[in-house]
């Protein structure tokens, strides 16, 4: 198995650097499989995570070599928890520094707001309590008319899930477990990278593509472009996929 993947990425004319960087499998662990030794994957369920994406990358169909995989092992593996798998593997990114400039302009546009909600209040009550004190006019004739009650309507799930058609939008939700994902926009920039919690959601939005690890797949529920996409990932299940404006189909 690992040599077929070796011979592939040789084929492909693809380096084992190249290969860690495009799967974020570190270069010892892909050293590894391709000798045949999983030892260092962390276990059965990341080892075979690790072969479909490094078979996807270099043009092979991972589902023979996950079935070789399980076959020599004596069946399919029970599914792990796979956050701290990927929290020791992921490269990390930079962590940025408060922006304190923008918390500053936040705080100042909450207090003026609120200011100007205290003014516009008073100054209503204090209309009301003179139309009050006043009364109607006697000679004036004419019933004022009740005033209509406009109810707006709840949003719906797919109102909260819609998107711009001229954009690719991707929301995600961990709805049964974390789940450790990564985002990238289609020029290669990074636009998160870390754990989802149980009850969290994220939403990315690029002009042509968005690209997507996920660490637990069977954990999130995916929206792509304003509908639910209804794959059936499982827990402890790592995948990679792509999407566009014309999707919500697995790229």
């Amino acid at each position: 198995m690992g040599r077929t993947l070796q011979q592939a990425r040789i084929a492909a004319h693809r380096t084992v650097e190249e290969l860690s960087g495009s799967t974020r499998v570190r270069v010892p662990i892909v050293h590894a499989i391709e000798e045949d030794d999983f030892s260092r994957c962390g276990g059965d369920v990341y080892a075979r995570g690790h072969i479909r994406m490094l078979a996807r990358e270099v043009g092979l169909d991972p589902q023979p070599l996950i079935e070789q995989f399980d076959a020599e092992r004596g069946g399919r593996p029970a599914p792990t928890p796979a956050a701290p798998m990927f929290e020791a593997e992921r490269i990390r990114p930079e962590r940025r520094r408060p922006n304190w400039t923008a918390a500053m302009v936040a705080a100042i546009v909450a207090v003026v707001g609120f200011v100007g909600f205290t003014v516009l209040n008073g100054a209503e009550k204090g209309s009301k309590t003179n139309e009050v004190a006043e009364g109607p006019t006697p000679d004036s004739g004419t019933k004022p008319s009740p005033k209509k009650t406009e109810t707006k309507p709840e949003p719906s799930e797919s109102a909260i899930a819609a998107a711009p058609r001229d954009k690719v939008t991707v929301k995600l939700s961990a709805i049964d477990d974390k789940s450790w994902i990564s985002a990238k926009a289609h020029n290669g920039k990074l636009l998160f990278d870390g754990i989802l919690l149980k009850g969290d959601s994220k939403t990315f939005q690029d002009d042509e593509q968005i690209d997507l690890i996920l660490g637990n797949a069977g954990a999130i529920e995916l929206f792509v472009n304003g509908k639910r996409v209804a794959d059936e990932f499982e827990p402890g299940q790592v995948e990679r996929l792509s999407y566009t404006q014309g999707d919500p189909e697995v790229g």
